[in-house]
């Protein structure tokens, strides 16, 4: 693992990675001693950058005009741009953007991050506001904006960081920038004007066209988004997915953080003086903050561990939950209250807590995931001899085909010596006509089959895990066996050209069986099984 790269220490191999965990795994090291030496010290980093910004704004007289000479959008610096482009289009690079499909038909996750972002979030810093700075309009408003302008930039790191989905993250970030198109300004009236009205408290305007939310937006998120895309798409189509994977970006991954220390430096010496002058202000606005923060990580965290989500999708909820889109926040502070205003000033605490808080909850993210989904206690091996009966497990996207052919297949061999289960990562309606032919042809019945989604205990309780095309939206668990079995994908393919990719899950049955058990299938002997009928017609 290179030094300088913000990874994934945490992750797990996965089913369709180079080094599968076929072979018995070793116990697993804790998770401080898995991160590099640059990744364990990353909060050092962070708060390193952090002071190096504020000296440098304070040590070089007229650098603040400078760096905001150029600006891409109203508020908002060339040199920060550049950092925020940097950080986040090694990430969205990395991105299978081929998965998002499977994570957009997860409306639990879709529907609760938007109520998380879109409902909870603002009403939580209102709330937050009013109590904790009754006295004070212009920071009570700063942090009320900060509240609405939802995370579309770094929180791609910290998801990266804590092992979260980065498929999910990257739809929850695509959906949060289109509702901050349609949603900011109004938000923004209602909770500055209408609310406090209703209530009896003092209103602040907020005059915000959308058209300037949105070109904030897509410079801040349009631009990486774009190019991250791209390079996937040009890289595999011209070497391969694997080539892409194993050569490409293990060279663009270091730039995420060099990127991100750069913004750091850049955002903190273009506000620097205001920071240091106002001290006792700085701790008001982040008081809070910092419950903002607690609040929304915790509750969307343990709101993911409720509806059923794994561990990524839980991290990536809480992850774009907590996190706030200072950028839009200190530019729309900026342009409407202007660059002294204590709304500006607001925002500029905002990522002054939200930078070290959120690489806390990094780490508080990776030990939730030893403590709260842990691998089974006593994982069985499903070998001969074990006195135990090993269950299989066979994963696909839409639970339709491939691997409804390998239960029913598997079933009929093991006659009950073998647990089988199938299941989808996004099942589909309705079973492949094609494969039921073949199925049928052979004498199996498919009647009492129907597509499944794949849960935590279909996973946690299997001893073989058998994907077949579902990807990174098939899941980890450690101390199981993993074959990720290269089958054609028989959907919308007649039933002559089906019956040889059933001929194919068949041999592949057979010969696990055989591993499983110590001997042959006997389900294949006899001139009426189906897979001596089934070769007499190849």
């Amino acid at each position: 693992m290179n030094d300088a790269v913000p990874t994934r220490p945490d992750s797990p191999t996965r089913p369709d990675s180079p080094t599968r965990p076929d072979s018995p795994t070793r116990p697993e090291a804790p998770v401080v001693a898995r991160l590099s030496f640059v990744d364990r010290f990353l909060a050092v980093w962070i708060m390193l950058a952090m002071a190096a910004g504020i000296g440098l704004g304070r040590a070089v007289p007229g650098l603040n005009r400078h760096l905001n000479a150029i600006q891409v959008t109203s508020g908002t610096s060339l040199p920060i741009f550049i950092g925020l482009l940097v950080m986040m289009y090694p990430v969205l690079a990395k991105v299978r953007y081929g998965q998002v499909g499977a994570v957009t038909r997860d409306r639990r996750m879709l529907i609760s991050s938007l109520i998380l972002n879109w409902l909870v979030g603002p009403a939580v810093m209102f709330t937050l506001a009013w109590l904790m700075l009754p006295d004070q309009p212009t920071y009570r408003t700063g942090l009320i904006i900060v509240g609405l302008a939802r995370c579309i930039a770094m929180v791609l790191i910290w998801n990266e960081l804590a092992c979260g989905d980065r498929e999910a993250a990257a739809v929850l970030v695509a959906l949060n920038s289109l509702f901050q198109i349609l949603m900011f300004s109004i938000l923004g009236y209602f909770y500055l004007q209408v609310l406090p009205r209703w209530l009896g408290l003092s209103t602040v305007g907020l005059h915000l066209s959308i058209g300037r939310i949105a070109q904030t937006v897509a410079i801040f998120l349009g631009v990486p988004l774009v190019a991250g895309f791209l390079t996937r798409a040009i890289a595999e189509r011209a070497r391969g997915r694997e080539w892409y994977e194993e050569k490409v970006l293990p060279r663009l991954a270091p730039f995420a953080l060099y990127g991100l220390l750069y913004t750091i430096v850049i955002l903190f010496a273009l506000q620097g003086h205001t920071i240091t002058t106002h001290p006792g202000d700085v701790a008001r606005i982040a008081l809070p903050l910092l419950a903002y923060f607690a609040v929304m990580w915790f509750g969307s965290f343990y709101l993911g561990r409720g509806i059923g989500l794994g561990y990524e999708r839980t991290a990536t909820l809480a992850f774009t939950a907590a996190g706030n889109n200072f950028e839009l926040a200190i530019a729309v502070a900026i342009g409407v209250f202007g660059v002294t205003s204590g709304q500006a000033l607001a925002g500029v605490v905002g990522p002054l807590i939200e930078v070290p808080v959120l690489v806390a909850l990094v780490y508080v993210a990776l030990w939730a995931r030893r403590r709260y989904y842990p691998p089974p206690a006593a994982p069985r091996e499903g070998a001969p001899g074990s006195g135990e009966k090993p269950v299989v497990l066979f994963l696909c996207i839409h639970n339709s085909g491939r691997s409804l052919a390998a239960k029913v297949l598997l079933e009929h061999y093991a006659r009950g010596r073998v647990e089988v289960r199938s299941a989808g990562s996004a099942p589909g309606h309705q079973l492949n006509p094609s494969v039921v032919a073949v199925l049928r042809e052979r004498g199996l019945d498919t009647s009492e089959e129907h597509p499944k989604r794949l849960t935590d205990d279909d996973a946690r309780a299997a001893d073989v895990v058998v994907t077949m095309g579902c990807g990174d939206t098939c899941p980890y668990y450690p101390a199981k066996r993993y074959l990720d079995w290269q089958v054609t994908d028989p959907a919308g393919l007649p039933v002559d050209q089906v019956r040889p990719i059933v001929a194919d899950i068949d041999g592949r049955v057979r010969s696990l069986l055989a591993e499983l058990t110590g001997d042959a299938a006997r389900g294949a002997a006899g001139p009426g099984s189906p897979g001596r009928r089934h070769r007499s017609r190849q």
